[in-house]
């Protein structure tokens, strides 16, 4: 009985923690797998990131109660790379994007990520929402989907002709579309009910259906867990020699260092324990994606889904995370023949619903109302992904958000007074930059040509050399029509 006592005290949330980490297993499942077989990777690799995330990851410090794992945020991203640079390469950019993940975490640039435009991550989600709805519904049908987004967005009303002239077709999105039902209907079932994960009933219904109906539907490959971990060697090293290589590795790091910590701070507001240490964070991830990289499996990102399941069903430490990795990699090790049941459409699916989950249109509705600024960087970014390409497209969105904080900050005033005798008199205060230069120089020239001025400039908060020097030039010019020289004033 002491001895009970002891190991209580040591571990006091232990019941509250087995019980999270068995929910949050289940939600981790279907997901794992259906990330990797949208990334075009074998199944297990995604098993493998899960395990990672949860053992290797969840024992740091950083956010206590985030669980980590392949991320849908990700998919796009993985799915070009392997693409273009081949399965192989996948651990070495991985492992690259993880030991770039450290070195930022080392010198504390975790906490800058805050700084970086909730539009531009709004949008970035969005516009990966979008690409991976418009993909999975190819996989639904059982066609192969386009290369690029815009072409999977315009290829969808051809796919829709093939599908609807196809049994075999019909019948997998019979199973894709029952599926999303599930995971719908889900929700307005008894609490009781409820704690079995949608995704996992949606998955296990699916796969019953299509056994029982023997239904003409692709099923998850199975390779093995072993025969899956491909540690990358000196051929995928060799890839390094591509300089196209590093703009993924970049976009890696970028991508899953803001997801993660947009997460952890996401996290922090369900629950009222220790706040997220962010380098630390960033450091955590890191580690994870260094494991990954080596082992030659998915990037590794905190995902919301998983961790708002992990808080919800009472977590209290990193305990909970932890067991999940261990559910993660003991299913993966005893079971898994189980995969090779699941059919593909169902896990579509999954992601069909993820994706549509990735797109904030409560966010775009009231950034519409109140500033459309942020609601128009949301949406190009948005659309910069679906048409371009995702590391393009974050680009494009950060540099709007740049531009349109540089405008906004260069709040300029300028008052004239002419008193019909005299000098005219002119008074600019606040920041004079070169965004608003055609403001200032509009005024300026309007200003009567043979009068002279007095240009107050005492009250700029900052004046770039853009600016100086076209005042200095627009008083040269003005002085040289006959009147006295115009009088500039400066801050002293």
């Amino acid at each position: 009985m002491p001895q009970q006592k002891t190991s209580i005290s040591k571990f006091p949330h232990l019941k509250q923690d087995f019980a999270a980490s068995l929910v949050v297993f289940l939600v981790a499942l279907p997901l794992c797998v259906g990330v990797a077989v949208a990334s075009g990777v074998p199944a297990e690799l995604g098993l493998v990131t899960g395990i990672v995330g949860g053992i290797v990851t969840g024992l740091m410090r950083g956010s206590s109660l985030q669980v980590s794992g392949p991320a849908a945020g990700l998919t796009v991203l993985v799915f070009e790379a392997v693409q273009e640079f081949g399965l192989a390469a996948l651990g070495v950019i991985v492992l690259a994007a993880g030991l770039l993940q450290l070195a930022m975490g080392a010198l504390k640039l975790g906490r800058y990520f805050r700084a970086i435009s909730l539009s531009v991550v709004e949008g970035m989600l969005a516009g990966i929402g979008l690409v991976i709805i418009a993909g999975q519904l190819y996989a639904a049908a059982g066609l192969k989907a386009p290369a690029s987004g815009i072409d999977k967005v315009l290829g969808l009303p051809g796919a829709a002709v093939d599908a609807f002239g196809s049994t075999a077709a019909l019948a997998s999105l019979a199973v894709g579309a029952g599926t999303i039902a599930v995971m719908l209907l889900w929700k307005r079932l008894p609490k009781g009910v409820q704690t079995v994960p949608g995704a996992l009933a949606a998955v296990v219904l699916a796969t019953v259906v299509t056994l029982v109906f023997s239904l003409p539907v692709a099923t998850v490959e199975v390779n093995g867990l072993l025969d899956s971990i491909q540690p990358p060697g000196a051929d995928a090293f060799a890839e390094l020699a591509h300089p196209a290589i590093f703009g993924t590795i970049l976009a890696f790091t970028l991508i899953a260092s803001a997801e993660s910590l947009f997460s952890a701070a996401a996290v922090d507001r369900l629950h009222d324990g220790p706040r997220t240490e962010y380098d630390k964070e960033l450091m955590a991830q890191g580690v994870g994606n260094t494991v990954c990289g080596a082992l030659g499996a998915l990037p590794m990102t905190a995902v919301i889904v998983r961790s708002s399941a992990n808080v919800q069903a009472g977590a209290k430490t990193k305990a909970s995370r932890v067991l999940h990795g261990v559910w993660l990699l003991l299913f993966a090790a005893l079971l898994p023949s189980a995969l090779a049941l699941i059919p593909l459409p169902a896990l579509a699916g999954i992601l069909v619903h993820a994706g549509w989950k990735l797109i904030p249109f409560r966010a775009i509705a009231s950034l519409w109302r109140g500033q459309r600024g942020e609601a128009l960087i949301l949406v190009v970014t948005a659309v910069s992904i679906v048409t371009v390409n995702m590391f393009e497209g974050v680009l494009i969105g950060l540099a709007l958000s740049v531009v349109k904080t540089a405008w906004e900050a260069s709040h300029i005033k300028l008052d004239v007074i002419d008193k019909g005798a005299g000098p005219v008199q002119v008074y600019l205060s606040g920041n004079a930059t070169f965004l608003r230069l055609p403001k200032i120089l509009d005024s300026l020239e309007a200003l009567p040509q043979d009068r002279p001025v007095e240009l107050d400039l005492s009250g700029l908060h900052h004046l770039d050399h853009a600016c100086r020097t076209a005042l200095e030039s627009w008083a040269e010019r003005h002085s040289a029509v006959g009147t006295e020289p115009v009088r500039m004033t400066t801050a002293a």
